[in-house]
């Protein structure tokens, strides 16, 4: 038994130990660096004011324009080209012309050039040398599947310093995505090998999982058979710890043990992340939650909210359902939006949110045993955030299963039963050390990142340099 062990952990090694090294490595620097993103705060500052807008056109018509039968959004925006409708669905999204209800999406090269600039210049970006780049439905950085309901997009290089591209939807004309040229390089050795994200692997998601996880799944036995042997071969000396190795075994011996619990618990964890339901549950709703959650609204209900006046000072509106009652929000800024209920007056003061008797009347259909919602601390062992800064999240205790909703927009930001209770601490804290008491000390935690990578990576360093010398031997 142990000779098989110690087999199958040499060759193992020699399989791993280049990937064992590029995880450490590369973790340290998506610790620092995330994948790039659009932000919520980047695509607000990209709009403008609908003061100018014209819409000729009732929501409920925008929706039946749109095709989609089973919206349950809809967002008037101002783009370069005149407001726009955008309507979504749980699957798919379109825009039409706010002033006929025309088909709004972008075809041509001119048209989202025009929109990207507008963006730009919105967020006080140099947009003077903005030029095409390409039209595609994947690169290296819209692989993510949540940019499906886009696609194709044109991506759009401003010129400027930062060397700043945007990515504009084609089925919207909104600017979905942007990059700049250092979170490019830094991604390049950080993500896209992390995650072994190459374009042509990740864009077929499903081959990119399976070989992602079968992958990890064998770096984590090399590493248990590791511990194993790593374990018996102590040799105890003067009431020390000692090895029976030299040279490099010996360091590799030693530095293994001395980092054994957090490779181990590195390594597992990063497999955890490619689970998807293999393991734990995936946080969605079933079926009958969805029904009742995503229920598409009576849109003519909205014609109520037509009539309000809108603020010129309001750079987005949305129209949405929750519980069976539409709402319009009328976003002035980042954090400042009214809310506004079919049937009521508009809200005082410069914000609005879904109070907890609304929240309490939807959470009491997803399941039995709902008690009242409470707000959600901003220390709380399992974290969610609304899209508006300051905007309450209203956790709700369905006896094993928790909900919690956005108070801002009434959107699901997480549900948790406790398979996923227990994948939150299994993946997230074990990988990320994110951890509430390190959260609140980020000096502490982002030293701990580091340290514990960089012995990751010396030790992975040590299995590369036995490795080579194996290889060597044999030949």
């Amino acid at each position: 038994m142990m000779r098989a062990i110690v087999l199958l952990h040499r060759w193992l090694g020699i399989a791993f130990c280049l990937l064992f090294a590029m995880w450490f490595a590369t973790g340290i620097v998506m610790h620092f660096v995330p994948f790039p993103s659009l932000t919520e705060g980047e695509r607000f500052a990209g709009l403008v004011p609908l003061a100018s807008a014209e819409t000729g056109l009732a929501v409920a018509d925008a929706v039946a324009a749109s095709g989609i039968a089973d919206a349950t959004r809809v967002r008037l925006i101002q783009r370069s080209d005149g407001p726009v409708y955008v309507v979504a669905g749980p699957s798919r999204a379109n825009a039409v012309r706010a002033s006929d209800g025309a088909d709004a999406s972008v075809k041509s090269f001119d048209a989202a050039l025009a929109i990207a600039r507008d963006h730009a210049r919105s967020r006080g970006l140099d947009a003077a040398r903005a030029a095409i780049v390409a039209r595609s439905d994947y690169d290296q950085w819209s692989v993510p599947n949540g940019f499906d309901r886009h696609r194709p997009l044109f991506r759009v290089g401003l010129g400027d310093a930062a060397g700043t591209e945007v990515y504009v939807s084609s089925l919207t004309g909104e600017i979905v995505l942007d990059t700049t040229r250092s979170e490019r390089g830094w991604n390049l050795v950080g993500s896209v090998l992390h995650w072994i994200y190459p374009t042509i692997l990740r864009s077929n998601w499903s081959l990119w999982d399976r070989v992602v996880w079968t992958l990890s799944l064998l770096a984590l036995i090399a590493a248990l058979l590791g511990a194993v042997l790593g374990l018996a071969r102590i040799k105890p000396r003067g009431g020390l710890i000692g090895s029976p190795y030299r040279g490099w075994h010996a360091l590799h011996h030693l530095i293994g043990l001395a980092a054994m619990v957090f490779v181990l618990s590195w390594i597992f964890s990063g497999w955890l992340s490619m689970d998807h339901g293999r393991l734990f549950s995936r946080g969605q709703l079933t079926s009958t939650e969805s029904s009742v959650m995503n229920a598409p609204p009576n849109w003519t209900a909205a014609r109520s909210l037509d009539r309000q006046p809108v603020s010129p000072s309001v750079h987005e509106t949305e129209w949405f359902a929750f519980n069976g009652t539409l709402y319009r929000r009328d976003r002035t800024d980042l954090a400042a939006q009214t809310l506004i209920k079919a049937g009521d007056a508009p809200r005082d003061g410069p914000t609005g949110s879904l109070d907890v008797h609304e929240v309490q009347g939807l959470t009491a259909r997803l399941a039995a045993g709902c008690g009242v919602p409470s707000v959600l601390a901003d220390n709380d062992n399992y974290p969610a955030q609304s899209t508006v800064p300051g905007a309450p999240v209203y956790r709700s205790y369905c006896g094993d299963l928790w909900f919690d909703i956005d108070g801002a927009d009434g959107n699901l930001l997480q549900r948790l039963d406790s398979s996923r209770r227990a994948y939150r601490w299994f993946y997230g804290a074990l990988h990320t050390l994110d951890f509430p008491v390190l959260v609140a000390h980020p000096l502490l935690r982002d030293g701990l990142v580091v340290g514990l990578c960089a012995l990751g990576f010396l030790f992975s360093i040590t299995g590369i340099v036995i490795g080579s010398r194996r290889l060597v031997a044999r030949r």
